[in-house]
């Protein structure tokens, strides 16, 4: 059984404070959002987790392993050096959706995003280090089979873009709703699935569902781990497997 520990990253009245006094350079507010957030994958990958930017005004991080403390240091180190402050919510689950739920609760239930009174709230739980075990993550790394090939070498940017994005929703929909996972897209051809206890054929069925429904071909390497570092790093190794061998599902024991 998975026990998935996630972090609802959301910056604090970030919607008006781009608008106040008047209206911010669009290349500042990306150039913040891109700084902030490779600030947070920093922190939180050195301690062997995952961030993944989603909206970039919310982060989901995948978390185990951190304590509150760790959490406390990070608004700390954001307030300190950003003109924007975070608040977190932390919870865990069996499942990364309900996780993500609860801890999304824990932050709408202290004020609204866009309440200017709400600042650097921090609530939830995280996972006692005497329960933790090398089962608690599973993580999928999926790419498109021979992107290259079909895409980047025979499309424009865009289209190919277009392509890669079409399989990426499909998968996350599916996901999210068929095994209460949580979906992101990483860069290149490649998406992250923070996953439950799934077997190999739940991959199949997604594989199955992406090509049938948008006509992307897809490859998936499976792991599990204490982390989320050692969990995505055995889901690289499974999908290495699947390129050298020409599967589509490998799974990382």
């Amino acid at each position: 059984m998975t026990n998935t520990q996630v972090t609802l990253v959301q910056i604090d009245n970030y919607g008006p404070w781009t608008v106040t006094p008047e209206p911010r350079r669009e290349a500042d507010l990306q150039t913040l959002q891109s700084r902030l957030y490779a600030d947070i994958s920093q922190f939180v990958g050195n301690r062997n987790g995952y961030v993944f930017f989603t909206r970039f005004d919310n982060m989901i991080a995948v978390t185990n392993g951190l304590d509150l403390e760790d959490h406390r240091l990070l608004q700390e180190s954001v307030g300190n050096r950003y003109p924007v402050t975070l608040s977190l919510g932390v919870a865990t689950g069996t499942t990364p959706a309900q996780a993500l739920s609860d801890a999304t609760s824990l932050i709408q239930d202290a004020g609204s995003a866009q309440d200017e009174n709400r600042r650097e709230i921090l609530d939830g739980r995280t996972i006692d280090t005497a329960y933790r075990t090398p089962e608690d993550l599973q993580i999928a790394h999926f790419d498109v089979i021979d992107a290259t090939g079909e895409y980047t070498d025979e499309l424009n940017a865009f289209d190919s873009f277009i392509e890669i994005e079409q399989g990426y929703a499909s998968l996350m929909r599916y996901m999210r709703h068929a095994h209460d996972s949580l979906s992101f897209f990483v860069g290149g051809d490649n998406i992250i699935v923070v996953c439950p206890d799934l077997e190999r054929a739940d991959y199949v069925d997604a594989i199955e569902h992406v090509e049938s429904d948008v006509e992307v071909a897809l490859q998936v390497g499976v792991g599990r781990g204490e982390s989320a570092h050692d969990a995505g790093y055995a889901a690289k190794h499974a999908l290495e497997r699947c390129r050298a061998r020409g599967t589509q599902v490998e799974l990382e024991r």
